[in-house]
């Protein structure tokens, strides 16, 4: 049986660093150390802590390393306006799915997003968004994720620094 428990403030380090894996994952290489490792803890400190609980992550524990994470799955809740799929407006997006190499393959990725959906199910969340990458598809197919119609658009616009 695989143990998962929901993700405290003391797991922000470890959940920045399986980031780094599953980024370098995507990427082909790791990503540089810099300013994101640390504006990632702080938006997991306080997301983790709020009252309002719009953030989850569910986590498994390195079995054999005390204070070592294995595998962890993010997911936010977002409050839009309702339509007729979606009357209420709540949805979910999920992110960050990630087992470190050595413990793939062992259903610990699956493990936190089936208890990451039970947290959304519990909340009424019933439209949940991902971005998949190839191999982390037929995971997310098999819990029921499906393509989605019509085109996805993205503007990066260059952010003041200092902004908090």
């Amino acid at each position: 049986m695989i143990n998962v428990r929901r993700a405290v403030v003391a797991d922000a380090g470890e959940i920045v660093r399986l980031r780094g894996v599953m980024l370098a994952d995507i990427d082909q290489m790791a990503p540089a150390p810099g300013p994101w490792q640390q504006a990632a803890r702080e938006v997991l400190h306080r997301r983790l802590a709020e009252p309002a609980d719009l953030m989850a992550v569910f986590v498994v524990d390195d079995p054999g390393r005390p204070g070592v994470l294995a595998a962890c799955a993010t997911g936010t809740i977002e409050q839009r306006l309702g339509g007729p799929g979606n009357p209420d407006g709540l949805t979910g997006y999920v992110f960050n799915v990630v087992t470190e190499p050595v413990h793939r393959r062992r259903g610990y990725s699956r493990a936190c997003l089936e208890a990451l959906l039970d947290w959304y199910r519990q909340r009424g969340v019933g439209k949940i968004d991902l971005r998949a990458s190839p191999q982390g598809e037929p995971l997310y197919r098999s819990l029921g994720f499906v393509p989605t119609v019509g085109p996805t658009l993205r503007l990066s616009l260059p952010v003041a620094s200092g902004r908090h």
